[in-house]
């Protein structure tokens, strides 16, 4: 499978590994692409596990619906169940990153006969992060959550001289210069970058829509590099989990953990997945 189509729009996908493999779907976070699995998915394959990796809403080009309403969390969980629908999957391990690890979390929670089991990758569960936004630094460090509310601005600054700033940013951050390059043509395509951001503005119209306890075994993977995800919500994640749960902590990575420590990641994940099958 290449693609999947949901509402008109048609989402691309990477289809790996044996066909009768155990299902691992797994969601990129921003401003990635399934680009920032294909390390993973390589060791997963070889570990005899399938593995399905969509551009998400508002990364694959035929799937940018305009306004913010479109990015709300409830329409970024339903495409992965239309996913699993068209591969003909009752359920799947579902694996995320960064924003693809909130939905994830979201998915494990509302849907949890959809998830056999759940890694998410640098976020904790949204509860917990709620709750470290008033009792630690990590307001501080999700400070462009709020820059992200400005219509338009971000868009230009990130952009500006052929995403220059946006490039800067990734590399910073440890992202290998091939791969941040990659990421920032992705985010110059018409309109990627504003669809990207629309996740972030789409957030306070989920406020109605909480997610809750999560009852599926659960792997949370942390590295002490991250500069956007601190401890305590990391620490606190368990508080949210009524099932078999783990922490991982990758000492000196930093935030982007499938691309700077794959084969690791890999191992974890089919450890996890051979543990409940």
């Amino acid at each position: 499978m290449d693609s999947f189509r949901r509402d008109g729009m048609v989402f691309d996908v990477r289809d790996g590994g044996p066909a009768d493999g155990e299902p691992v779907v797994l969601l990129h976070g921003f401003p990635q692409d399934s680009a920032a699995w294909t390390a993973v998915a390589g060791e997963l394959h070889e570990a005899g596990l399938r593995t399905l990796a969509p551009d998400q809403r508002g990364y694959s080009p035929s799937a940018r619906p305009s306004g913010r309403s479109a990015y709300r969390l409830r329409e970024l969980t339903a495409d992965v169940l239309t996913l699993l629908d068209e591969a003909e999957l009752g359920s799947a391990h579902v694996v995320g990153h960064d924003w693809g690890g909130i939905v994830g979390w979201a998915l494990a929670a509302w849907h949890p006969e959809r998830v056999r089991t759940l890694t998410a990758l640098s976020v904790p569960h949204p509860a917990a992060m709620a709750k470290a936004f008033v009792s630690s630094d990590q307001a501080l460090r999700s400070y462009y959550m709020a820059l992200f509310q400005v219509p338009v601005l971000p868009e230009r600054l990130l952009l500006a001289v052929g995403g220059e700033p946006l490039r800067r940013m990734l590399l910073r951050s440890d992202l290998p210069p091939d791969v941040a390059e990659h990421y920032v043509q992705r985010m110059r395509e018409p309109g990627a970058l504003s669809a990207a951001i629309a996740w972030y503005r789409a957030l306070p119209l989920g406020a109605r829509n909480p997610v809750g306890r999560v009852r599926v075994p659960t792997l949370h993977l942390w590295s002490t590099g991250d500069a956007f995800l601190g401890r305590t919500a990391t620490e606190q994640t368990r508080q949210f989990v009524d099932a078999p749960y783990r922490l991982e902590v990758l000492e000196g990575v930093t935030h982007w953990i499938p691309e700077l420590a794959p084969e690791r990641v890999a191992e974890l994940v089919t450890e996890h997945v051979r543990a409940h099958p």
